[in-house]
């Protein structure tokens, strides 16, 4: 993990942007600044397995998602967090076919998450990250 731009403030919600790539998985916690401006705080990232590259996009996406949680457990447990991924989150809908992905949805529980949709394009860092694991 390389630190960002300082630490996290309590007061504020903390914001992570995650992203699977064919290779590896990647994601950037950040904070607001006060002028509007997204405040890195730490960056990660972690090269798939083979049997992990053989997963769906969804399955990808959400273990980005979970394994970003993880990562960050200790420095954002009990904060409001918003995660912000490319992938439309189905894993927070409960219905699911998948016994991999009902395990992780209720692993989510723990967290106090929401889930943003942001496009490939404005999800720069993570992008960036990905691509040096290609």
């Amino acid at each position: 993990m390389r630190a960002g731009s300082g630490s996290l403030k309590s007061c504020q919600c903390v914001h992570v942007q995650s992203l699977a790539s064919k290779t590896g998985v990647d994601n950037c916690l950040f904070q607001w600044s006060d002028d509007g401006r997204e405040r890195p705080v730490a960056f990660a990232s972690c090269k798939l397995t083979a049997s992990q590259q053989a997963w769906a996009a969804i399955e990808a996406e959400a273990y980005a998602a979970i394994w970003s949680l993880r990562r960050y457990r200790n420095l954002m447990f009990g904060s409001k967090i918003t995660c912000y991924c490319d992938h439309n989150p189905y894993i927070t809908e409960g219905v699911t076919s998948s016994a991999k992905l009902l395990r992780w949805s209720l692993a989510l529980q723990q967290f106090d998450v929401s889930y943003k949709y942001r496009p490939g394009r404005q999800n720069i860092v993570a992008d960036c990250l990905s691509r040096l694991c290609d």
